[in-house]
């Protein structure tokens, strides 16, 4: 594998370019290169593979970590995963020591969840060179304690992608780990799924839920539900000629289907998103195309997928490494940014609603870096996304933060279906439910959400809400206990989004049904001397052709032997 070599001359300098800036057409900037304000100076230069944005220590905001660690084919000197802390207006401070302990190593990713259920943000780290992926944990305050050699087995391997997402429904979330081998990222391996135990200890389960796939150079893996059946599927990126790979999730076990996808080349990342609006993830892959940079693949609602790169436009031959879907219009459509590795500024396109996507210059600040990951959410908390970028490979390294001047978002998140509960007769549940649910963003944990919950009544009566919590992907789960009385559980879900803006789903219903007690004739729950006035009442030969619920052994009449029935339980 040879190493990309970009064409990076000179000093790479910010350059801050006021609202007066534009194209011919007069478009302004939207996208303003705010680094020396609001970030700590000067700022620390190093190998930044990714970047992640997570409120992570429940104060509202989000705050943000980046992957650090190079070099491209062998290592360099580790780096800490650094943790920049949000003031709530979007000027950050570096607080890497005191909530990591100086954590270093060869990170090509960080992403959270939250892995024991105790409501706070985990962080898990992807380590390349032959090392053991790490899980710290988080007390409350957004404080870390690496536990990793508790909780994770005692396998290295040279990651580029830890993921988490639940493969099997039962409510935690699992890891899915890219794995280049015992050298380096660009060895070929098998992929790895550690299984979650509730607690956030994890086992290794991979020959029992993964496919027997060795895969090469892999470079990212992304997660969710590409079939509509509300299980959590993964793309995975590779190097070389078609080396990336799909598996869709049947039940808790995936199945490689990666000629479902027409062929690729040379894939960094990947990103889903509904580029049409038919409630389907689409994908693009950023310098996946096959002569040109980026490819895009729309979803044909069968399980396959169609090469639509041509609807991006420009789409040139260059050396891209990211992209995230994102409404920076507030039109309702999702409009896409890509990284690129040198050159002048990020692309940013902009969707006509049916997937084509046309390239509007000017909308971001010019400055020539290399960017090999872009993230999105609202830093200022005025209900606008703005834009962080991570540095590396070559030039100076100088992580980016770009604030949005343009409209602000007031489209709800759309709740794109909900899991339909059949009528059943269990009565000791729960009964889980699943949601798919997007907005105007894309990342590693779908849109940043002020609350999604389901709200539920049994037989019309009070309101009750209980907490859906994230799968992976865009899939949210919650649970409805269960109904010994048995009723008409009739649910739907609410999600709200980072600027408060409500999305209402269907609603939906469904039995639980109980099994009568023999005896119980009046439909009260007991066996009482009501009913044992209503069987005397029946006391001889039922009239033909006439109901007789007082007939308990179906025999015809209402006798002693049906008088025996009820006696026996009585209360």
């Amino acid at each position: 594998m040879q190493q990309r070599i970009a064409t990076v001359t000179g000093l790479m300098t910010a350059v801050f370019i006021g609202s007066s800036f534009g194209t011919a057409m007069g478009q302004s900037v939207q996208f303003r290169d705010q680094t020396s304000l609001r970030f700590p100076q000067p700022g620390p230069l190093e190998w930044t593979n990714q970047v992640s944005l997570a409120d992570i220590n429940g104060n509202g905001s989000l705050d943000i970590a980046f992957a650090n660690g190079g070099n491209f084919a062998t290592p360099g000197v580790p780096q800490p995963v650094r943790i920049y802390m949000n003031d709530g207006a979007g000027f950050f401070t570096d607080e890497t020591e005191a909530r990591t302990g100086g954590l270093t190593g060869h990170f090509r990713h960080v992403e959270f969840g939250d892995v024991n259920l105790n409501g706070h943000l985990d962080m898990v780290l992807a380590n390349d060179f032959n090392a053991r992926p790490r899980l710290l944990m988080n007390d409350g305050d957004g404080f870390f304690t690496d536990e990793s050699g508790s909780r994770l087995p005692a396998i290295t391997m040279s990651a580029t992608r830890v993921q988490l997402f639940d493969i099997n429904n039962n409510g935690h979330l699992d890891l899915y780990i890219t794995n280049g081998g015992t050298t380096n990222r660009f060895g070929c391996a098998q992929n790895r799924i550690y299984e979650n135990d509730g607690d956030g200890f994890y086992t290794d389960v991979t020959a029992q839920r993964h496919p027997a796939v060795i895969g090469c150079s892999p470079m990212d893996a992304k997660i969710g539900d590409l079939t509509g059946d509300f299980w959590l599927d993964v793309r995975v990126a590779g190097l070389g000629n078609n080396n990336s790979k799909l598996y869709y999730n049947n039940g808790g076990v995936l199945q490689n289907v990666s000629g479902n996808v027409p062929p690729d080349s040379n894939g960094y990342s990947y990103d889903f998103g509904d580029i049409n609006g038919n409630g389907r993830l689409d994908m693009v892959g950023a310098n996946a195309g096959t002569g040109v940079t980026t490819a895009l693949f729309v979803n044909n609602g069968d399980g396959t997928f169609s090469n639509v790169s041509n609807q991006i436009t420009p789409n040139p031959n260059v050396d891209d490494n990211d992209s995230k879907f994102f409404d920076f219009n507030n039109n309702g459509h999702l409009d896409l940014i890509i990284a690129r590795l040198g050159g002048v500024s990020e692309r940013i396109y902009e969707n006509d609603g049916n997937g084509n996507f046309t390239e509007v210059l000017g909308l971001i600040s010019p400055v020539t870096d290399s960017t090999l990951d872009v993230v999105v959410g609202d830093l200022t908390g005025d209900g606008r996304l703005d834009i962080v970028t991570g540095q590396g490979e070559s030039g100076v390294f100088l992580n980016r933060i770009y604030i949005n001047t343009g409209p602000e978002d007031t489209i709800p998140p759309t709740i794109v279906r909900t899991e339909e509960l059949e009528d059943t007769k269990d009565t000791t549940g729960p009964y889980v439910i699943r949601a798919a649910i997007t907005d105007g963003m894309t990342s590693d944990r779908n849109f940043f959400d002020n609350g999604i919950d389901l709200h539920y009544t049994v037989n019309g009566g009070k309101e009750q809400i209980v907490e859906m919590r994230w799968s992976g992907g865009q899939i949210y789960r919650a649970e409805i206990p269960g109904q010994p009385g048995g009723g008409t559980i009739a649910y739907f879900v609410r999600a709200v989004d980072f600027n408060d803006n409500v999305g209402i789903g269907e609603t939906m219903s469904f039995d639980v049904i109980t099994e009568s007690t023999v005896g119980d004739l009046d439909g009260n729950g007991v066996v009482n001397v009501f009913d044992l006035l209503i069987l005397l009442e029946n006391w001889g030969a039922c009239r033909a052709g006439s109901p007789c619920p007082a007939d308990l052994n179906e025999d015809g009449t209402v006798n002693v032997f049906d008088l025996l029935l009820l006696l026996e339980n009585w209360g």
